[in-house]
């Protein structure tokens, strides 16, 4: 066996008893087989069946039933999925005991509370019916630019509930993106905070909503009160609440959206992605079958309602009959530790720089979380021991890496509860989707770039702002077998046993923190800089794991400012122009970057040459 293709020994193994509990030997008794690894193939040949029984599992209630699940007569490429059905995924959010826990939280420096399934349904309709008093119809585009809080989920359902779509906004961005994200979705109308409070600093919210020149906007307060005045036109949140309180549930098509998302593409403008009201149901599939989410259930997953994860929280918790929990502050202390613990939180996600920070602080030392029986983590290459000590702290517990996107509404490639972990690598492809992975060559490979072998509900179908088929599809070689496949622009290897590891990306985009960003937005950033003539964008992982940023800097003619003043005045103009969460790991002055005959840099080149200078952990 070649040493890159190594394999570690399982750091959990799932006793027979147990995995006669999951969701996942429902599912193998429900269609007759005995093995994972029959029940995926059987997923990816039966795709319109696997679905079916997902949605009977889940509880999917529809207006009208659908005829068919799946038509794939126009192609892979534009399947029709749950044929001629009517429904609004909302009402299936609240089929969970209407006093059960929907939502636990807590703010910073305070205590623990909870919102029932009940009380969110009502704050829901209240909002949903306060949309309709105002005027918004059926596809309004309504943005929300908050943090993750009770109300901003309330606010997220009851746009969808009165036939609107959200537009996410990550609370991070400063105006010029979130100006961006506005335009690109047609907001007519904006949900926001007055500021957001992390310990004893204050950062503006509304302030960066005016200035991105938004729409009327319905501002809640941190506190009890606003801070602040208010723009003419723009209402504070008791008084929208007032506007309305008697609601008619919009009914829509599968195919209609609810939701705005933003994916980084390498042109440099983010991608502008709809979910419509059947994506949800890959979200709650994927946390059911592979993270083995079951009713009473506490998902906590530090995330924001900008990113995929936030509104992948709210269904994957509510439509299975599970509860969220919801701390209001930054996940990087004791005190989350302590949220997590008085929770009683079963299912914790992560991203892998976040479990490096606890690891090498101690602030989850001594800490209960025996109450958890499964950790997730996505959003960048986790390293193997860092994920050992995190099963550590709930006496070994597996870890579900989760590799997806927005334009999938989930994963392609994950873990399952049914075979042992593995640590940092992977060890199933979701199920109902299939990958290939294909060398430069175009040929099958036990390395390279990973593509996807569509249809699934939950791959995106449509842009708001590019053309599908030529990010998704075109000039893509055909599959082994000749089928058409999906870019997705991740690299993989594939190891012994039916394991994978991920390798960071392929293309001119990388993973900081957990936020997928081009190198085209942020060298767009950098180079207003002065003295700076152009610059290229890469991420390497020297240790295997999270990506971390490196600058490639050409300075003007005749100027020789030190490393440290570029790196400073770089760093100062992501955090004003971009996101203050995008740190430099280095900056590296030449005389010039490697192009193409055809003039494009090879930001290739520059990755493969760094990385190669930088040792790698197993």
């Amino acid at each position: 066996m070649p040493p890159d293709r190594e394999l570690q020994s399982p750091a959990w193994t799932p006793s027979p008893e147990f995995i006669s509990t999951t969701n996942i030997a429902w599912l193998m008794r429900r269609v007759g087989l005995d093995s994972y690894e029959a029940l995926h193939a059987w997923s990816t040949q039966n795709r319109a069946a696997c679905w079916e029984m997902a949605i009977e599992r889940l509880g999917v209630r529809f207006q009208h039933p659908y005829s068919r699940v799946g038509d794939f007569s126009g192609g892979v490429e534009h399947p029709r999925w749950l044929v001629d059905a009517r429904l609004n995924i909302v009402v299936s959010c609240f089929a969970a005991p209407a006093d059960s826990p929907a939502i636990i939280h807590q703010t910073e420096g305070g205590t623990l509370d909870a919102m029932s399934v009940g009380e969110l349904a009502e704050l829901t309709d209240r909002v949903a019916a306060s949309l309709q008093r105002r005027g918004c119809k059926t596809g309004d585009a309504v943005a929300i630019l908050m943090p993750m809080t009770a109300e901003s989920v309330a606010i997220y359902l009851g746009i969808v509930k009165a036939g609107g779509v959200v537009v996410s906004i990550a609370d991070s961005f400063r105006p010029k993106e979130i100006a961006t994200r506005l335009r690109a979705a047609g907001a007519a109308l904006a949900f926001t905070q007055d500021v957001i409070v992390r310990g004893d600093q204050t950062f503006p919210l509304y302030a960066n909503l005016l200035e991105a020149n938004a729409p009327p906007a319905i501002v809640l307060p941190a506190h009890k009160a606003l801070s602040l005045p208010l723009r003419k036109g723009d209402c504070q949140w008791s008084e929208f609440l007032n506007m309305g309180d008697r609601v008619a549930t919009v009914i829509r098509e599968p195919s209609d959206p609810i939701n705005v998302l933003f994916s980084s593409g390498t042109t440099g403008d983010p991608k502008a992605i709809p979910w419509t009201q059947i994506t949800p149901i890959k979200c709650a599939a994927d946390a059911h079958f592979h993270q083995n989410v079951q009713p009473g259930d506490v998902l906590v997953w530090p995330t924001n309602i900008g990113w995929m994860m936030g509104p992948w929280l709210i269904f994957a918790s509510l439509l299975n009959r599970a509860t969220m929990g919801l701390y209001y502050g930054a996940p990087t202390g004791r005190e989350f530790g302590t949220f997590v613990q008085k929770a009683g939180t079963t299912m914790l996600g992560v991203v892998p720089s976040l479990v490096r920070k606890w690891r090498s602080t101690g602030c989850m030392d001594a800490l209960d979380w025996s109450a958890i029986e499964v950790f997730s983590s996505t959003g960048e290459c986790s390293v193997a021991d860092d994920m050992r000590w995190l099963m550590s702290r709930a006496g070994g517990r597996p870890v579900i890496e989760y590799c997806g996107g927005t334009e999938i509404s989930g994963a392609y490639i994950t873990g399952t509860v049914t075979r042992p972990c593995v640590p940092g690598t992977f060890n199933t492809p979701a199920l109902g989707l299939d990958v290939v992975i294909l060398d430069e060559q175009g040929q099958p490979a036990e390395s390279g770039e990973l593509f996807i072998v569509p249809p699934s509900i939950g791959l995106s179908a449509t842009l708001l702002n590019q053309d599908h088929h030529q990010v998704y599809f075109a000039d893509t070689p055909l599959g082994p077998r000749g089928e058409m496949l999906r870019r997705h622009g991740d690299r993989m290897e594939k190891l012994a046993g039916s394991y994978w590891r991920a390798h960071g990306r392929a293309d001119d985009t990388m993973n900081l923190g957990g936020i997928k960003v081009s190198s085209a937005e942020i060298e767009r950033v950098v180079q207003s800089v002065a003295q700076v003539a152009e610059t290229a964008a890469i991420a390497v992982s020297p240790d295997g794991g999270p990506d971390r940023l490196v600058i490639y800097a050409v300075c003007s003619a005749g100027q020789t400012p030190s490393k440290g003043e570029l790196m400073t005045a770089m760093q100062n103009a992501i955090k004003r122009d971009l996101n203050p969460l995008f740190r430099i790991y280095d900056v590296v002055l030449v005389d010039a970057l490697p192009r193409t005959a055809s003039n494009k840099v090879m930001r290739r080149a520059l990755r493969d040459k760094l990385s190669a200078a930088c040792p790698q952990k197993d």
